[in-house]
């Protein structure tokens, strides 16, 4: 067992230009945003982006990060339609996979099982089938003989989740109402990186929660980073809500004053721009 602290910086170092890239949570709640960031930073480009879409897809799409998007939708939750997406997507800005989110879930769970692809009942009947036209069917060997769709496994070269607890092993936990997929996120990387909110003792872990609160085993995480705030402006019950104000300016500021007021600088940088403007709005 080792110590697999790392800063962002030096798990984006471990990125490739050309990766397929899986980002846990789900919509503008628990996304590893302060890697997103960093990643950002990076000169790192020409991306396939896996994910259950917030501004994390958002941010990545408004720098002309991204190559290939496959997702089941982009939502900042209280805003339906994650803008900077939509205005990616209208210029034809990135090729765009989606499927249902039982197929993603079921994508994933066949990467985290290194099997091809596994059958589900998802998307027959719908138009996800016309809009991507690789999707292919399978016909049970039993003798019910039922079509099913074949979801293909969805592999990814990194993941990047974030969760409230972790230690310094690469064991994970989430507080919150909702475990989201980020353990087959991680499961189905080649490495996985996983921010916290705070870092813990192991033996703390399990100290005021359930064990059925640790999502993530030591065996599947490549890399810890503490990031207090790290999923910052999304949510991250119960540490904090969703910063539904600076949401709202992300979403209504153009990408190019965005970027530079909050994102021009380290995350120290980002999180002290992001105090500075509450102060200026509540004067």
């Amino acid at each position: 067992m080792s110590d697999k602290t790392m800063t962002p910086d030096e798990v984006v170092s471990r990125l490739r230009s050309g990766m397929t890239i899986g980002i846990g949570g789900w919509g503008s709640r628990r996304k590893p945003m302060a890697l997103v960031r960093a990643l950002l930073r990076s000169e790192i480009t020409d991306l396939t982006v896996l994910s259950y879409g917030g501004p994390d897809v958002g941010l990545l799409a408004a720098a002309g990060r991204i190559r290939k998007l496959v997702a089941a939708f982009t939502t900042l939750d209280s805003i339906p339609l994650e803008p900077h997406f939509r205005a990616a997507r209208q210029n034809g800005a990135f090729e765009f996979t989606e499927i249902d989110e039982a197929m993603f879930m079921w994508g994933l769970t066949a990467a985290a099982n290194r099997l091809s692809f596994l059958p589900v009942r998802a998307g027959l009947g719908s138009d996800v089938m016309r809009v991507n036209p690789s999707l292919r069917t399978v016909k049970s060997p039993y003798e019910d003989g039922e079509e099913f769709v074949a979801v293909p496994a969805l592999r990814m070269d990194a993941a990047l989740v974030h969760m409230n607890r972790a230690d310094r092993l690469g064991n994970g936990q989430y507080l919150g109402p909702d475990p989201y997929f980020d353990d087959l996120f991680c499961e189905a990387a080649d490495s996985a990186y996983v921010s916290c909110e705070q870092l813990v003792e192991t033996a703390g872990l399990t100290k005021d929660a359930a064990p059925q609160t640790l999502l993530l085993k030591r065996h599947s995480v490549t890399g810890v980073v503490e990031t207090p705030n790290g999923a910052h402006f999304t949510s991250c019950a119960p540490d904090h809500d969703r910063d539904e104000a600076f949401q709202r300016l992300y979403a209504t500021t153009p990408w190019p004053e965005f970027a530079d007021r909050f994102l021009s600088g380290d995350e120290k940088s980002y999180q002290s721009a992001v105090q500075a403007w509450h102060k200026e709005r509540k004067r």
